[in-house]
């Protein structure tokens, strides 16, 4: 199980690195699908299976439609790919980056502290998350209801940004 966590959370910081260090929003759709699968990952090796398929169906339904259509808006002729050599540069700078940062703390990390929720089910009745999506509905509606505002005013504050100078999709007639 360690192994398999560990390869989520290198596809985590890989894709991390590839959305940050690239310019074209084409070629970025690619790691933010590779981000949001393995943070989905990590999260069901933490015994958050409920959680992963909410947000990995929440996510890609619903943030990556409103990235693909502003992406449609900001059209580049010729964008930049991850052979060019300004992301091939970015990408090593945010690695080498990630590198010194994470060998600073490496000296608490242990490999054996990462066990799963599910080998600990012995001591329980009930799933860890199964308490969470009740609670989620219940006491959480309100919440729901200003997550779904604000993704809704992130779509404008997006399509507001994308237009450039041909006006875009908003423009008066």
């Amino acid at each position: 199980m360690t192994y398999i966590m560990s390869l989520f959370l290198f596809g985590l910081v890989l894709g991390l690195v590839a959305v940050a260090s690239n310019p074209s929003p084409y070629f970025a759709a690619l790691g933010l699908v590779v981000v949001a699968g393995m943070g989905c990952g990590v999260l069901v090796g933490h015994g958050g299976p409920f959680l992963s398929l909410v947000l990995f169906l929440i996510y890609l339904g619903g943030m990556l439609v409103v990235f693909a259509y502003s992406a449609a808006l900001a059209a580049e002729p010729y964008p930049e790919t991850w052979g060019s050599r300004p992301v091939a540069v970015y990408m090593g700078l945010y690695l080498a980056g990630v590198v010194l940062v994470s060998g600073m703390f490496w000296g608490g990390w242990y490999e054996g502290s990462w066990i799963s929720v599910d080998e600990l089910a012995g001591f329980s009745v009930l799933r860890g998350d199964t308490g969470g999506v009740a609670l989620m509905y219940s006491q959480g509606g309100g919440m729901l209801v200003i997550s779904a505002w604000v993704l809704l005013l992130t779509l404008f504050v997006v399509l507001e940004l994308t237009r450039g100078l041909s006006r875009g999709a908003l423009r008066a007639v």
